[in-house]
């Protein structure tokens, strides 16, 4: 429980909840969004892996934010959301950085 700075066994309880309900609640976001854009059995796996990539993966970080802060984690799961993106950026900095020098 150090590792993550939590301070209590209810913390450690109600992240372990938050990330539960964030993720049982993508099944019932994907399905509708899968509907109106079309996507159905017969959809060729690429696309319906982008359409996945595009619709699961925000709707699982909304899902973390709100879910923590209805049980009192938002500042748990908003320092984890920033240390994420700031993950995501060094790597598209150092990718983007990578191609401009096989270029040269």
């Amino acid at each position: 429980m150090t590792k993550w700075k939590i301070n209590s066994l209810w913390d450690f309880f109600a992240i372990m909840l938050v990330f539960s309900l964030a993720g049982m609640s993508i099944v019932y976001v994907r399905r509708p969004v899968f509907h109106l854009v079309g996507i159905t059995k017969e959809t060729p796996f690429i696309l319906k892996f982008f359409c996945w990539l595009l619709v699961v993966f925000p709707s699982y970080q909304l899902g973390l934010l709100v879910f923590g802060f209805l049980l009192g984690q938002w500042n748990f799961f908003w320092a984890k959301e920033k240390q994420m993106f700031s993950a995501i950026s060094r790597l598209g900095r150092s990718s983007a950085s990578t191609g401009d020098n096989k270029a040269a």
